[in-house]
């Protein structure tokens, strides 16, 4: 027997009948219903989603050819109709947008009160060779049962307690070499769209949805301590839903590539006459422009790496290096500060290995712009 909870579901009561026997009833509002099931059993929360809903009934009166009520596909549409959804960023609406549209497909005519954890857990399993696409399957999920909770839609969240997939171990997408962009600079040189897209996310070191939103108007002037004015820009990053606002002073380098253009009226990135990119169609752009400049295994996630990895190079800190790119905490910008610092500290401490006989020669080891270490040795 299933012991007593300290505390009951909402709208659920419990009676002993003069036999002794537990009888559980559910009354929301009016005749009260009476749920037959054994408590605790999976029956039982079936029973207990179903009149907490109305999905019975809402099934057997549901007009064809729409999303019958207490259905999923049901709940999907209501959701969209809230300022939970609409208070996303829309790319996070497109991602989840696309979940739904599988989860419809698959299961939409199914009840709400069907859709347990283990109903989660095997859409999560069944994305599971792309963990990236099986996070972004439980945010849908859990953003969508959230608010059901809220709006007293269902009595339990399904997504509760449902960890993410591991994510697995790996460099992740490669990083640009000084060896790279000089291959892309000489395919796509001044004057060029494509040399625009590429030193946009160089000396940005936007990720690729703030990309191709900045533009002009974003562009502002700041006093520099010593009275001179430098053209800055000022963006709230996607990733943040606005709550992050970067300040990027534009370097020489890139005003050039600018003055050289073509940029948009409203993007500084932009596609076939000055239209602006989504940064879907614009990743697959500048992955091609990649290829035809020879570099088969770039992408526009690697630039801001290396972006990264410049200013960690240079002794950028790790409040600078959340200045410019838009992060919190100290996780992301120490990745890049430490390897710096392992570096520094190992080609300063090589000499030290060396037998006395080999001290003979002196080794200096110098980095490149590139990062990528070259020996000098001289005789002493």
């Amino acid at each position: 027997m299933v012991s007593m909870p300290k505390r009951l579901a909402p709208y659920l009561s419990h009676e002993r009948t003069r036999h002794g026997r537990s009888v559980w009833y559910f009354r929301r509002n009016g005749k009260r219903i009476r749920l037959r099931a054994e408590y605790g059993t999976p029956e039982f929360e079936a029973a207990y989603q179903a009149a907490f809903t109305g999905a019975r009934r809402a099934i057997e009166t549901g007009a064809r050819g729409k999303a019958v009520a207490g259905t999923l596909a049901w709940l999907i549409e209501r959701y969209r109709e809230t300022s939970a959804w609409s208070d996303l960023s829309p790319a996070t609406r497109r991602n989840r947008e696309n979940h739904f549209k599988q989860v419809v497909r698959a299961a939409g005519a199914q009840p709400i009160y069907r859709i347990s954890s283990q109903v989660i857990i095997v859409g999560r399993d069944r994305r599971a060779d792309t963990p990236a696409q099986a996070r972004n399957f439980l945010d849908a999920m859990r953003g969508l049962f959230k608010w059901a909770k809220d709006a007293k839609h269902v009595a339990v969240d399904p997504t509760e307690g449902i960890k993410n997939p591991k994510r697995r171990k790996g460099p992740g997408f490669p990083v640009w070499t000084e060896a790279d962009a000089a291959a892309y600079d000489q395919r796509w040189p001044l004057g060029t769209k494509e040399r625009v897209w590429r030193d946009v996310l160089f000396y940005t070191g936007l990720r690729r949805g703030d990309a191709v939103r900045v533009g002009r108007q974003h562009i502002s002037l700041a006093t520099k301590s010593d009275g001179s004015v430098a053209k800055v820009i000022v963006l709230r990053t996607e990733k943040s839903q606005g709550e992050m606002v970067v300040t990027i002073p534009i370097l020489p380098v890139l005003q050039r590539t600018l003055d050289a253009g073509p940029t948009g009226e409203l993007a500084l990135i932009c596609g076939k006459g000055g239209k602006p990119l989504t940064k879907e169609s614009f990743g697959n752009a500048f992955k091609a422009a990649c290829k035809t400049a020879g570099l088969h295994n770039r992408s526009a996630h690697g630039c801001r790496k290396i972006a990264a990895t410049r200013a960690a190079h240079h002794g950028a800190t790790v409040a600078e290096l959340n200045a410019i790119f838009g992060w919190k905490g100290t996780a992301m910008a120490s990745l890049y500060t430490e390897a710096a610092e392992r570096l520094r500290l190992a080609l300063g401490a090589m000499t030290k290995v060396q037998s006395d006989a080999d001290r003979n020669e002196t080794t200096t080891f110098i980095v490149a712009p590139s990062f990528e270490v070259r020996q000098i040795t001289r005789k002493t």
